[in-house]
């Protein structure tokens, strides 16, 4: 087993260190790292990876450390985490209709929320990077016939054949393409206008009047307009204030193939610290989280905000050494952990960790992720994620932070702004005969756009009891 190249592997929580010892965006080819391809050609890897290391970034340090900031106020409890977006992106479904309508439902959904809980919503998209996927299997057997497993447009290709699930590191070139220009459709979006608090709002309207439990929301949209008309009538309005009119949206992306984020970390001129450039927040999955291993050890070195996927196989001391290693200065914004438990295991596995976190004095942002521990197989045959397994895990996660005095901050969702059909459940009763109607996902079940909000709602009553329980007077004004 090869050792860390640093003096101490499991620095103490006081190092006052900003920079990793013994780190280069290349020491993780020293670890043994799993979910990771294997190619056929390194010879035509290697250029690729050569090739990605003299493109632009595609985001910038400074906005990852503002990033980091956002993230230190949802960690104080002065801010909630809206985090969603593909399973996986596909590169035959890239185009500007499906970028805007996921970016409507976002805002649609930070307008409940910002309402509710009386604090900002940092907006952070599984987007322009989420190419990737973990599989639990390296093969999958159709009809009697194995072939590797499909792992992600940025590996190899979904169609069932010997010659598409070779993987391709072109496609790594392809990947960086889309990101690029995803985000610049999606900075465009966020500062062009479409972001308008009261475009956002009307959004929302249509969802009300259209549901079928429009009833259980008619109350919370009738108290948005009446506080925006207040806002109107105070001369409070996008020409004079541009802030209803723009938003900060930030990226992120599971960081699977490391030859790739490597070729995209570059040094800040301004601090001298190594950042991922591919996205604004990377996170470490549940499959990849070994301390020892090449994800940990890549990602201890760049300064981006960073999350870690919590699962039932995460022991309360498991957590604390990847701490140990990933946040040895408990720097605020750093880390957020996403707790993937299932609705049946959230309640007897998250309370343990919640309480080593707080017995060692670290600072972090918990995040709820209620579709990897949900997903069943239907009697149809097709996978999916019955909505009120979701609700479920979501109603625990709150329910685990009020009893421990902690801060439920964030949730983290696989979802779309089509009107695919997914997930069972929800105010439109989607059923298992439903499913074959539009299931459209490369990968895993996502919310479509009418769950997705009733989620958005869910949270925000949720947020609003929180909020009341604590005290907060802007939000029993609000009342």
């Amino acid at each position: 087993m090869p050792t860390r190249p640093v003096s101490d592997r499991t620095p103490s929580a006081a190092t006052p260190s900003r920079r990793a010892e013994g780190w280069r965006p290349d020491t993780w080819r020293f670890y043994p790292s799993v979910q990771m391809p294997s190619y056929p050609d390194p010879a035509v890897l290697a250029a690729v990876e050569a090739k990605l290391a003299t493109y632009p970034p595609l985001v910038f340090a400074g906005e990852a450390r503002r990033l980091k900031a956002e993230l230190a106020k949802v960690a104080r409890g002065e801010a909630f985490l809206l985090q969603g977006g593909d399973c996986a992106e596909s590169f035959d479904e890239h185009s500007a209709d499906n970028i805007r309508d996921f970016f409507r439902v976002f805002l649609q959904m930070a307008v409940v929320l910002t309402f509710s809980a009386g604090s900002p919503v940092v907006k952070l998209g599984r987007i322009a990077g989420q190419f990737a996927k973990p599989r639990s299997s390296d093969f999958e057997t159709v009809d009697g016939v194995d072939l590797p497993s499909y792992r992600g447009d940025i590996v190899n290709d979904i169609a069932f054949t010997p010659e598409a699930r070779i993987p391709d590191p072109r496609r790594q070139i392809e990947a960086y393409r889309q990101s690029a220009a995803t985000l610049n459709l999606l900075r465009a979006f966020a500062s062009g206008g479409y972001a308008n608090l009261s475009n956002a709002h009307q959004w929302m309207l249509g969802f009300v009047k259209d549901s079928p439990q429009s009833h259980r929301y008619q109350e919370l949209a009738g108290r948005i307009t009446e506080a925006l008309d207040f806002m109107r009538a105070c001369g409070i309005d996008p020409q004079s204030h541009p802030e209803m009119r723009t938003t900060d949206f930030f990226t992120s992306h599971e960081a699977l193939l490391l030859g790739y984020e490597q070729a995209l970390t570059r040094v800040d001129s301004t601090s001298g610290d190594w950042y991922a450039t591919s996205g604004h927040l990377l996170w470490i999955g549940d499959r990849t989280r070994q301390p020892d291993h090449g994800h940990v050890e890549y990602f201890r070195g760049v300064r981006n905000p960073i999350g870690i996927k919590c699962g039932p196989s995460l022991t309360p001391d498991g957590l604390i050494r990847l701490l140990d290693v990933l946040q040895p200065d408990n720097e605020a914004g750093r880390i957020t952990l996403i707790c993937r438990f299932g609705a049946d295991k959230a309640g007897e596995s998250l309370p343990a960790l919640v309480r080593a976190v707080e017995r060692e004095g670290r600072t972090v942002v918990w995040s709820c992720d209620p579709m990897h521990g949900n997903t069943v197989k239907a009697a149809s045959g097709y996978k999916t994620r019955p909505f009120e397994r979701i609700q479920s895990e979501i109603q625990t996660f709150f329910d685990v932070h009020a009893a421990e005095g902690t801060y439920a901050g964030g949730v983290h969702l696989e979802m779309t702004g089509k009107n695919v059909t997914e997930c069972t459940g929800g105010a439109r009763a989607i059923t298992d005969e439903d499913l074959r109607d539009r299931y459209h996902t490369y990968c895993d079940p996502r919310l479509n756009a009418d769950q997705a909000i009733e989620i958005a709602f869910l949270v925000a009553e949720l947020l609003k009891r929180e909020r009341l329980a604590r005290g907060r007077p802007e939000v029993v004004a609000a009342e």
